[in-house]
Protein backbone atom coordinates (compact mmCIF):
# COMPACT_ATOMS: atom_id res chain seq x y z
CA UNK A 1 0.00 0.00 0.00
CA UNK A 2 1.31 3.44 -0.92
CA UNK A 3 1.31 6.47 1.35
CA UNK A 4 -1.55 7.99 -0.67
CA UNK A 5 -3.98 5.78 1.23
CA UNK A 6 -3.88 5.26 4.99
CA UNK A 7 -5.81 2.37 6.56
CA UNK A 8 -6.04 1.70 10.29
CA UNK A 9 -8.17 -0.84 12.13
CA UNK A 10 -8.93 -0.61 15.85
CA UNK A 11 -11.74 -2.02 18.00
CA UNK A 12 -13.81 -3.08 15.01
CA UNK A 13 -13.51 0.29 13.26
CA UNK A 14 -11.56 0.71 10.04
CA UNK A 15 -10.50 4.20 9.00
CA UNK A 16 -9.67 4.70 5.33
CA UNK A 17 -8.03 8.06 4.66
CA UNK A 18 -7.42 9.50 1.20
CA UNK A 19 -3.96 10.98 1.66
CA UNK A 20 -3.23 13.23 -1.30
CA UNK A 21 -3.94 16.61 0.33
CA UNK A 22 -1.67 18.50 -2.06
CA UNK A 23 -4.08 17.76 -4.92
CA UNK A 24 -7.25 17.73 -2.80
CA UNK A 25 -7.33 13.92 -2.61
CA UNK A 26 -8.07 13.57 -6.31
CA UNK A 27 -7.82 10.00 -7.52
CA UNK A 28 -6.03 8.43 -10.46
CA UNK A 29 -5.94 4.88 -11.79
CA UNK A 30 -3.48 3.81 -9.08
CA UNK A 31 -5.53 5.15 -6.18
CA UNK A 32 -8.71 3.72 -7.71
CA UNK A 33 -7.11 0.28 -7.79
CA UNK A 34 -5.82 0.60 -4.22
CA UNK A 35 -9.16 1.80 -2.88
CA UNK A 36 -11.01 -1.00 -4.62
CA UNK A 37 -8.68 -3.60 -3.14
CA UNK A 38 -8.99 -2.08 0.34
CA UNK A 39 -12.79 -1.98 0.23
CA UNK A 40 -12.95 -5.59 -0.94
CA UNK A 41 -10.49 -6.70 1.75
CA UNK A 42 -12.35 -4.85 4.51
CA UNK A 43 -15.62 -6.33 3.32
CA UNK A 44 -14.24 -9.80 4.01
CA UNK A 45 -12.45 -8.98 7.28
CA UNK A 46 -14.48 -10.37 10.19
CA UNK A 47 -12.67 -8.10 12.65
CA UNK A 48 -14.07 -5.00 10.90
CA UNK A 49 -17.55 -3.92 11.92
CA UNK A 50 -17.68 -0.40 10.44
CA UNK A 51 -15.67 1.61 7.91
CA UNK A 52 -15.09 5.37 8.02
CA UNK A 53 -13.94 7.06 4.80
CA UNK A 54 -12.28 10.47 5.05
CA UNK A 55 -9.82 12.78 3.33
CA UNK A 56 -6.62 14.36 4.64
CA UNK A 57 -6.17 18.11 4.51
CA UNK A 58 -8.74 20.70 3.45
CA UNK A 59 -10.71 18.60 0.95
CA UNK A 60 -12.59 15.31 1.07
CA UNK A 61 -11.96 14.53 -2.61
CA UNK A 62 -11.86 16.64 -5.76
CA UNK A 63 -12.74 13.62 -7.91
CA UNK A 64 -10.53 12.74 -10.83
CA UNK A 65 -6.90 13.86 -10.97
CA UNK A 66 -6.55 16.18 -13.98
CA UNK A 67 -3.17 14.73 -14.92
CA UNK A 68 -4.79 11.30 -15.05
CA UNK A 69 -7.79 12.63 -16.99
CA UNK A 70 -5.54 14.17 -19.66
CA UNK A 71 -4.64 10.65 -20.76
CA UNK A 72 -8.22 9.97 -21.82
CA UNK A 73 -7.81 11.99 -25.01
CA UNK A 74 -5.22 9.51 -26.24
CA UNK A 75 -7.25 6.42 -25.34
CA UNK A 76 -9.26 4.47 -27.87
CA UNK A 77 -12.97 4.02 -27.20
CA UNK A 78 -12.38 0.51 -25.84
CA UNK A 79 -9.55 1.76 -23.62
CA UNK A 80 -11.81 4.48 -22.23
CA UNK A 81 -14.53 1.92 -21.50
CA UNK A 82 -12.05 -0.35 -19.71
CA UNK A 83 -10.74 2.58 -17.66
CA UNK A 84 -14.24 3.74 -16.72
CA UNK A 85 -15.15 0.23 -15.62
CA UNK A 86 -12.36 0.36 -13.03
CA UNK A 87 -13.98 3.41 -11.45
CA UNK A 88 -17.36 1.67 -11.67
CA UNK A 89 -15.90 -1.31 -9.82
CA UNK A 90 -14.62 1.01 -7.07
CA UNK A 91 -18.06 2.56 -6.57
CA UNK A 92 -19.65 -0.88 -6.57
CA UNK A 93 -17.14 -2.19 -4.01
CA UNK A 94 -17.97 0.68 -1.67
CA UNK A 95 -21.72 0.59 -2.26
CA UNK A 96 -22.03 -3.19 -1.85
CA UNK A 97 -19.55 -3.66 0.99
CA UNK A 98 -21.25 -5.87 3.60
CA UNK A 99 -19.89 -3.63 6.38
CA UNK A 100 -21.61 -0.31 7.18
CA UNK A 101 -19.75 2.70 5.80
CA UNK A 102 -19.59 6.30 6.97
CA UNK A 103 -18.37 9.31 4.97
CA UNK A 104 -16.60 11.98 7.02
CA UNK A 105 -16.80 15.10 4.83
CA UNK A 106 -14.64 17.91 6.20
CA UNK A 107 -14.14 19.83 2.95
CA UNK A 108 -14.83 19.93 -0.76
CA UNK A 109 -16.30 16.90 -2.51
CA UNK A 110 -16.42 17.30 -6.28
CA UNK A 111 -17.32 14.93 -9.10
CA UNK A 112 -16.28 11.43 -8.15
CA UNK A 113 -15.85 12.63 -4.57
CA UNK A 114 -19.62 13.16 -4.44
CA UNK A 115 -19.94 9.62 -5.77
CA UNK A 116 -17.91 8.27 -2.86
CA UNK A 117 -20.16 10.11 -0.39
CA UNK A 118 -23.30 8.80 -2.11
CA UNK A 119 -21.99 5.21 -1.98
CA UNK A 120 -21.51 5.35 1.79
CA UNK A 121 -24.40 4.27 3.99
CA UNK A 122 -24.20 7.30 6.27
CA UNK A 123 -22.59 10.70 5.80
CA UNK A 124 -21.81 13.66 8.03
CA UNK A 125 -20.32 17.03 7.06
CA UNK A 126 -19.23 20.33 8.55
CA UNK A 127 -20.29 23.77 7.26
CA UNK A 128 -16.96 24.16 5.42
CA UNK A 129 -17.81 21.23 3.16
CA UNK A 130 -18.87 22.02 -0.40
CA UNK A 131 -20.20 19.89 -3.21
CA UNK A 132 -20.27 20.04 -6.98
CA UNK A 133 -21.04 17.66 -9.82
CA UNK A 134 -18.72 19.52 -12.14
CA UNK A 135 -18.33 17.08 -15.04
CA UNK A 136 -20.27 19.10 -17.64
CA UNK A 137 -17.83 21.98 -17.21
CA UNK A 138 -15.26 19.65 -18.80
CA UNK A 139 -17.63 18.43 -21.48
CA UNK A 140 -18.12 15.18 -19.58
CA UNK A 141 -20.96 13.56 -17.62
CA UNK A 142 -21.09 11.98 -14.14
CA UNK A 143 -21.98 8.65 -15.70
CA UNK A 144 -20.33 6.07 -13.47
CA UNK A 145 -21.42 7.72 -10.22
CA UNK A 146 -24.92 8.58 -11.46
CA UNK A 147 -26.80 5.53 -10.09
CA UNK A 148 -25.58 6.26 -6.58
CA UNK A 149 -25.99 10.04 -6.67
CA UNK A 150 -29.48 9.84 -8.17
CA UNK A 151 -30.43 7.31 -5.49
CA UNK A 152 -29.16 9.74 -2.83
CA UNK A 153 -30.63 13.04 -4.02
CA UNK A 154 -33.43 12.00 -6.38
CA UNK A 155 -33.97 12.48 -10.09
CA UNK A 156 -35.36 16.01 -9.86
CA UNK A 157 -32.37 17.43 -7.98
CA UNK A 158 -29.98 15.43 -10.17
CA UNK A 159 -31.38 17.26 -13.20
CA UNK A 160 -30.48 20.55 -11.60
CA UNK A 161 -26.96 19.72 -10.45
CA UNK A 162 -25.89 17.40 -13.27
CA UNK A 163 -26.85 20.01 -15.86
CA UNK A 164 -25.71 23.23 -14.16
CA UNK A 165 -22.59 21.96 -12.36
CA UNK A 166 -23.69 24.37 -9.64
CA UNK A 167 -21.98 24.28 -6.29
CA UNK A 168 -23.96 23.61 -3.13
CA UNK A 169 -23.03 23.81 0.52
CA UNK A 170 -23.33 21.33 3.35
CA UNK A 171 -26.72 22.69 4.42
CA UNK A 172 -28.11 22.08 0.94
CA UNK A 173 -26.47 18.63 0.83
CA UNK A 174 -28.32 17.87 4.07
CA UNK A 175 -31.63 19.06 2.61
CA UNK A 176 -31.05 16.94 -0.50
CA UNK A 177 -30.37 13.80 1.55
CA UNK A 178 -26.76 13.42 0.45
CA UNK A 179 -25.65 14.21 4.01
CA UNK A 180 -27.49 12.72 6.99
CA UNK A 181 -26.25 15.06 9.70
CA UNK A 182 -24.48 18.41 9.97
CA UNK A 183 -21.82 19.01 12.61
CA UNK A 184 -20.70 22.37 13.94
CA UNK A 185 -17.03 21.50 13.52
CA UNK A 186 -14.69 18.55 13.06
CA UNK A 187 -14.61 17.76 16.77
CA UNK A 188 -18.37 17.36 16.88
CA UNK A 189 -18.27 15.45 13.59
CA UNK A 190 -15.90 12.92 15.12
CA UNK A 191 -18.16 12.59 18.15
CA UNK A 192 -21.13 11.93 15.89
CA UNK A 193 -19.20 9.32 13.95
CA UNK A 194 -18.01 7.63 17.14
CA UNK A 195 -21.63 7.43 18.27
CA UNK A 196 -22.72 5.88 14.98
CA UNK A 197 -19.87 3.36 15.09
CA UNK A 198 -20.91 2.38 18.61
CA UNK A 199 -24.50 1.83 17.48
CA UNK A 200 -23.39 -0.19 14.44
CA UNK A 201 -21.04 -2.43 16.40
CA UNK A 202 -23.82 -3.16 18.90
CA UNK A 203 -25.88 -4.76 16.11
CA UNK A 204 -25.63 -8.22 14.63
CA UNK A 205 -22.95 -8.10 11.90
CA UNK A 206 -24.72 -10.61 9.68
CA UNK A 207 -28.03 -8.79 10.13
CA UNK A 208 -26.38 -5.49 9.18
CA UNK A 209 -24.95 -7.04 6.01
CA UNK A 210 -28.31 -8.65 5.22
CA UNK A 211 -30.07 -5.31 5.76
CA UNK A 212 -27.79 -3.63 3.24
CA UNK A 213 -28.51 -6.39 0.75
CA UNK A 214 -32.24 -6.10 1.50
CA UNK A 215 -32.29 -2.41 0.62
CA UNK A 216 -30.65 -3.08 -2.74
CA UNK A 217 -33.12 -5.89 -3.40
CA UNK A 218 -36.32 -3.92 -2.71
CA UNK A 219 -35.42 -0.39 -3.80
CA UNK A 220 -37.46 0.94 -6.70
CA UNK A 221 -39.35 -2.34 -7.16
CA UNK A 222 -43.14 -2.69 -7.16
CA UNK A 223 -44.59 -4.11 -3.95
CA UNK A 224 -46.15 -7.17 -5.57
CA UNK A 225 -46.53 -10.84 -4.56
CA UNK A 226 -43.02 -11.64 -5.81
CA UNK A 227 -41.43 -9.01 -3.59
CA UNK A 228 -43.63 -9.88 -0.61
CA UNK A 229 -42.66 -13.56 -0.92
CA UNK A 230 -38.98 -12.64 -1.23
CA UNK A 231 -39.00 -10.43 1.87
CA UNK A 232 -40.87 -13.11 3.86
CA UNK A 233 -38.15 -15.62 2.99
CA UNK A 234 -35.43 -13.13 3.96
CA UNK A 235 -36.80 -12.58 7.46
CA UNK A 236 -37.43 -16.31 7.89
CA UNK A 237 -33.77 -16.97 7.11
CA UNK A 238 -32.66 -14.38 9.67
CA UNK A 239 -35.00 -15.78 12.36
CA UNK A 240 -33.56 -19.26 11.88
CA UNK A 241 -29.93 -18.12 11.77
CA UNK A 242 -27.65 -18.52 14.82
CA UNK A 243 -27.24 -14.75 15.00
CA UNK A 244 -31.00 -14.20 14.87
CA UNK A 245 -31.55 -16.80 17.58
CA UNK A 246 -28.92 -15.18 19.79
CA UNK A 247 -30.37 -11.72 19.27
CA UNK A 248 -33.89 -12.81 20.18
CA UNK A 249 -32.69 -14.81 23.18
CA UNK A 250 -30.64 -11.87 24.46
CA UNK A 251 -33.64 -9.56 24.14
CA UNK A 252 -35.95 -11.93 26.00
CA UNK A 253 -33.32 -12.59 28.66
CA UNK A 254 -32.58 -8.86 29.02
CA UNK A 255 -28.86 -9.18 28.30
CA UNK A 256 -26.47 -7.97 25.66
CA UNK A 257 -26.17 -10.31 22.66
CA UNK A 258 -22.91 -12.15 22.12
CA UNK A 259 -22.02 -11.39 18.53
CA UNK A 260 -19.01 -13.12 16.96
Amino acid sequence: MSDTLIVTIQNGRADVVLNRPGIHNAFDDRLIAELTDVFEQLGGDKTVRAVVLSGAGKSFSAGGDLNWMRQFANYSFDENVADAKKLARLMQALDEMPKPTIARVQGAAYGGGVGLVACCDIAVAVPAAGFCLSEVKLGLIPAVISPYVVAAIGEREARRYFLTAGRFDAAQAFRLGLIHELAEDERQMDEIIAGWVGQLIANGPEAVAASKELIRAVARRPTDDTLRDETAKRIAERRASPEGQEGLSAFLEKRKPSWP
